[in-house]
């Protein structure tokens, strides 16, 4: 495929097309990389989203450092597990302000950085927001509540937010978790997660209860819910922007969710 040039005005017109406006609460996903060539980078789609929605809209993205889990987790696999245990004792503390994301893209990373920005606690799963409501979205991420009601996830729901795709798919959609939290099937488990953070002062490896999740068949779910459900798709570069409200993908996630899962 020939390789395209992306200009902020193809992303500002695209943003509409897709149905973006003022005053709307949106969880992004994105890849950089998938649009062709993005003159002005990560900071172009940026000052995009933020324009695209205004000073009361809000924009949330998915700012992980999932490497600070337990090696056992397979987040270190290219390491030998001789190497563990001391993983577990020296690997940095969470610092919401310092910590880079994980394979998030260059957007999320930068946008972690973007003056204004909150970045929720979570020392893996954490958010990071701007806009009017980025204080409530990002505020008390507990640990052990990283997907369901009151979480960052959770509190998109009860905005009426929307989720935006742009050049990822459903295996990217973090509100997909949320319907794994709501919806009852036979393999549902929790798990104990391990996470360094600080503590009282001190850096601990700290342990926490939570739902075992994993988005196995995240994209079957997203081909069945455009097969039933109103999303926008609207090509741009090289990629596709895809943009629908997150209570109806959660919900519907919920109902596919316990009458296909095991």
């Amino acid at each position: 495929m020939e390789r395209k040039i992306v200009l902020k005005q193809d992303i500002l017109e695209a943003l509409t097309k897709a149905g973006v406006g003022k005053g709307q609460t949106i969880m992004v996903h994105t890849s950089l990389s998938s649009l062709g060539f993005v003159c002005g980078g990560a900071q172009v789609v940026i000052e995009a989203l933020l324009e695209s929605v205004g000073t009361d809209g809000t924009i949330m993205m998915p700012t992980q450092s999932w490497k600070n889990l337990d090696p056992t987790t397979g987040v270190h696999w290219e390491e030998p597990e001789e190497w563990w245990q001391m993983i577990r004792d020296n690997w940095p503390a969470y610092n919401k302000d310092i910590t880079p994301t994980n394979t998030m893209g260059a957007v999320a990373e930068m946008f972690r950085k973007w003056p204004g920005t909150l970045r929720s606690n979570h020392p893996a799963r954490s958010v990071a927001a701007k806009g009017k409501f980025a204080e409530y979205l990002t505020m008390e991420h507990d640990l052990s509540n990283i997907f369901g009601e009151g979480s960052p996830i959770g509190k998109l729901y009860e905005l009426d937010g929307y989720v935006l795709l742009i050049g990822v798919g459903y295996d990217k959609n973090t509100s997909l978790h949320l319907a794994d939290v709501r919806a009852e099937y036979p393999g549902k488990h929790d798990c104990t997660e391990y996470s360094a953070i600080m503590e009282n002062g001190n850096r601990v490896w700290k342990g926490y209860n939570t739902l075992f999740v994993d988005g196995e068949d995240f994209n079957e779910i997203g081909d069945a819910f455009e097969k039933e459900c109103s999303v926008k798709k609207v090509s741009l570069g090289n990629g596709t922007i895809t943009f629908m409200k997150q209570r109806e993908l959660v919900d519907f996630a919920v109902k596919w969710i316990e009458g296909n899962r095991v």
